[in-house]
């Protein structure tokens, strides 16, 4: 096969705005949704830099009734209109918008801090317009330049005399690149001016819809610590802990940085950047440097007050779960990848960054230790999830409707209601007592899963080996709501669930052994107050012909002293087992609602908890030997 020949006649140069037409991506991105809306940013922009440079304070902005064309308008100086032998005699304001890389924003003179940069910014928009109209108000007079796909359509007219100064530009995006049925989107652009307001301190936007007739006022004196709070209620989500103020830093020393964060009760990570007020939606060196920041200051205060979590290790990902922030920069010769600029590449701007958030953030969560060491339990929190998650995926499965039958331990007494909110389930030490708890409880409300022996310390086991204990895999499939990274507490059978164990030192133990899985693995059964801890009686104490309940010694010994008068002798009877107590005694004391006793389970401090736990049932034998030998002068009266 003949090659083709390929000849200087070949080679062709695009001229003027041909290219933007040509390969229009290249500028805006797309000829999508995105890359319409960006020939607006790009105009909105450059009204933005007039007031962030002090030259203006209000924008117009209004989607016309075609949903197609908008006009924005600004109260700056007003783009010039004079002419200069280095323009061949044409105006700047037609140079500005139809030549490549022209503009005032190539030294510092004009623009102290700018998004626009390239000058290629409205030069693109006149390209990719089938129609624009820019109005220029100053010095006393007003001047009109109408343009189509990159050309004048006539002259720079003069049309009279006008008060005050400003630019006005209107056009309608290209059907030809864009499409027929391309619109501007409502919703999408009344949020980013409002967010231009919450970038500029003292900017007043003023936005109309034709078409809707909605006509609104945007401007946030507040500035980004306002719009910190916004980004959260319109997530769905809180601050945590409650009644943490957010963080907020203002500091102008070589670049103007301004940062907002709070941490939330979700679980994911939510950043916004912003340089010169423009939106950089792939992050860059700003955004790296606050992530880094934040690390490092929340480290540092973990070391210096000693929190350090045993038996985990804190990722960066764990320090920013739930994170969410709000970073603006501002900086006189922003790198930006592309025309889009979409992403930040200075280099120095990540370590300049990072210093500021990391010195002045660590003041403020030395500042608040109740507030901070709730955040950091939350986060050694989020570290155990994420290592029990590796080994628990999808073992355990969740369970369906209430109604649902299928799967549930034999042992299970279950009962008859299938209403969470009424329904209770009696988790018991041993088979003995199991037996008593079924003949004396209500069977329409009241179910009974009876453990043989004691359960695995999950403090001290891997997630595979919690996954194969039968007692805890029995539990699990007994509430129905899964557990781990499956937990889903709608998905409960039981609302509410008491630990019945002996009254003794190894039903103590017990329990703990069955809160420290709730709490390692299904905490959200404690946080909505499922969880209570029974308490059945050690002591039955007859005086005369009444019988009484104790709960331990202390309280038998006040019963007997209040009730033993004259004659009366007391006859005491200690249960060494919940399987002495027959069914109508368990009844009365610890199963009737009307009767028993019993303490829910609520965690008042995240991480004084989690070192508790961590200490009393992990592998570092150390801290139970300093509480033994703490409690060893109160311990009068062992129970072995």
């Amino acid at each position: 096969m003949a090659k083709a020949s390929y000849t200087a006649d070949d080679i062709d140069v695009l001229e003027g705005l041909e290219p933007v037409r040509k390969r229009p991506a290249m500028y805006i991105g797309g000829t999508d949704q995105r890359g319409y809306h960006h020939l607006l940013w790009e105009i909105v922009d450059n009204a933005v830099d007039e007031v962030i440079n002090g030259h203006a304070s209000r924008i117009h902005v209004t989607l016309h009734k075609d949903g197609r064309s908008v006009t924005v308008a600004d109260n700056g100086r007003g783009i010039p209109v004079g002419t200069s032998k280095k323009f061949n005699g044409k105006s700047a304001l037609e140079v500005i918008l139809t030549t490549l890389h022209s503009g005032g924003k190539f030294n510092a003179k004009n623009y102290t801090h700018s998004g626009g940069l390239h000058g290629v910014g409205s030069s693109v928009v006149n390209a990719l317009s089938e129609e624009m109209i820019a109005t220029v108000k100053s010095e006393g007079h007003e001047w009109e330049l109408k343009l189509s796909r990159g050309l004048p359509k006539g002259k720079l007219k003069q049309l009279g005399t006008a008060r005050g100064s400003g630019t006005t530009i209107f056009f309608r995006p290209d059907s030809e690149i864009f499409g027929a049925k391309a619109r501007f989107d409502t919703a999408l652009v009344r949020e980013r001016l409002e967010a231009k307001t919450y970038l500029h301190k003292g900017l007043h936007v003023f936005f109309e819809d034709e078409e809707s007739k909605e006509k609104l006022e945007f401007s946030h004196d507040g500035g980004i610590a306002d719009f910190l709070v916004k980004i959260v209620a319109d997530r769905g989500k809180a601050i945590t802990p409650p009644g943490a103020t957010p963080f907020y830093l203002s500091r102008e020393n070589g670049l103007k940085l301004e940062v907002a964060l709070a941490w939330t009760e979700g679980t994911d990570e939510h950043v916004r950047s912003y340089v010169n007020g423009i939106p950089t939606g792939s992050g860059g060196t700003h955004d790296a440097g606050l992530r880094a920041g934040v690390v490092k200051a929340v480290r540092n205060y973990i070391a210096t007050h000693k929190l350090e979590p045993k038996g985990v290790t804190l990722t960066a990902e764990d320090l920013r779960e739930g994170l969410v922030a709000v970073v603006s920069l501002y900086i006189s010769e922003p790198q930006f990848q592309g025309q889009t600029k979409d992403r930040l590449n200075n280099p120095e701007v990540a370590g300049a960054v990072d210093s500021a958030v990391r010195t002045e953030l660590e003041n403020y969560l030395n500042g608040s230790k109740q507030v901070t060491e709730g955040l950091v339990a939350r986060m050694i929190l989020a570290a155990r999830a994420r290592e029990a998650s590796r080994a628990a995926s999808q073992a355990v499965s969740r369970k369906t409707a209430v109604s649902h039958r299928l799967n549930l331990p034999g042992k299970l007494a279950d009962c008859a209601s299938t209403d969470p909110a009424e329904s209770e389930l009696f988790i018991v030490e041993g088979e003995s007592a199991g037996g008593s708890a079924k003949g004396g409880r209500d069977r329409k409300l009241q179910a009974i899963l009876p453990l043989r022996g004691k359960v695995l310390n999950v403090e001290q086991a891997s997630s595979a080996k919690v996954l194969a204990n039968k007692e805890l895999q029995d539990i699990v499939q007994a509430l129905g709501c899964g557990f781990g990274p499956d937990f889903d507490v709608t998905k409960l059978r039981y609302h509410k669930i008491f630990l019945l164990m002996d009254a003794d030192s190894d039903g103590h133990h017990i329990s703990t052994l069955l809160l420290t899985f709730f709490y390692r693995h299904m905490q959200g059964l404690i946080r909505a107050g499922h969880v209570y801890l029974a308490q059945p009686p050690l002591y039955k104490v007859d005086i005369g012909s009444k019988t009484y309940w104790a709960l331990d010694e202390a309280h038998r010994d006040r019963i007997i002293k209040e009730n033993t008068k004259g004659n009366a002798k007391a006859e005491v009877m200690r249960f060494k087992g919940l399987g002495e107590m027959n069914a109508e005694e368990l009844k009365q004391t610890t199963l009737d609602p009307k009767k028993r006793l019993a303490l829910r389970v609520e965690i008042s401090n995240e991480l004084e908890t989690d070192k508790v736990f961590n200490e009393l049932m992990g592998k570092d034998a150390q801290a139970r030997f300093r509480l033994i030998k703490e409690i060893a002068p109160e311990a009068i009266e062992l129970d072995v």
